[in-house]
């Protein structure tokens, strides 16, 4: 449920207001959206391989905000030493998310929301948002990870994708400015909710659902 619900719930909040503060990284996003699917109908699964930015900016959400702070608790079995680290058998081992996402010293700029980190213009592969060299938690990883991370990863990939492609978003004039210049990125959620501006940049006919 965490892969279907909370994740991409969590990243269409953090990717929102990272977009809104940061009006070209959202204008690109919507950008590639036109130039891929178009205005006359709304993104499909079989689009989004070909929505690279989209998805990294979707995976640079997963770096920079993790659902959780933490990952499930693990026992270790046997005295064991990792990375110069010795873990005494019995011990209790807690896997840091936002430390790995924030790590200064395999990040550049670890708190900044950059999704060009993730492009890889030598690549034909679509951005992943699996990490598999654990330099950041998205659903987990290794041999119990999660089994229902290419759910995940699809359905989080669309609704981001759907939401840029159907909506212009801003701040509505009556709501304090969204400045987070203090924010010291030591919490995982919101303090407040986010409260942004939503109009319609599709015909109506695109849209399924009539008011």
């Amino acid at each position: 449920m965490i892969a279907t619900i909370d994740n991409p719930s969590n990243v269409m909040e953090w990717a929102l207001f990272e977009m809104v503060r940061q009006p070209k990284i959202l204008k690109r996003a919507v950008d590639e959206i036109d130039r891929v699917v178009g205005r006359d109908r709304l993104v499909q699964e079989s689009d989004l391989s070909q929505l690279n930015y989209t998805r990294a900016c979707a995976r640079e959400t997963f770096r920079l905000h993790p659902v959780a702070t933490f990952n499930l608790p693990h026992v270790s079995l046997s005295d064991v030493t990792i990375s110069g680290y010795f873990i005494p058998k019995g011990s209790y081992v807690l896997l840091s998310r936002a430390g790995l996402g924030r790590n200064p010293r395999v990040w550049d700029e670890p708190l900044r929301f950059k999704p060009e980190r993730h492009l890889n213009p030598d690549s034909a592969q679509p951005v992943q948002l699996l990490e598999p060299d654990l330099r950041f938690v998205s659903f987990s990883t290794g041999r119990r990870g999660c089994p229902g991370f290419e759910l995940g990863t699809e359905m989080t990939v669309m609704l981001l994708a759907r939401l840029i492609q159907g909506f212009n978003w801003s701040l509505p004039p009556v709501t304090p400015t969204v400045d987070k210049s203090s924010l010291d990125y030591e919490d995982i959620s919101n303090s407040e909710p986010l409260i942004l501006q939503v109009e319609p940049r599709l015909a109506a006919h695109v849209y399924p659902y009539k008011p």
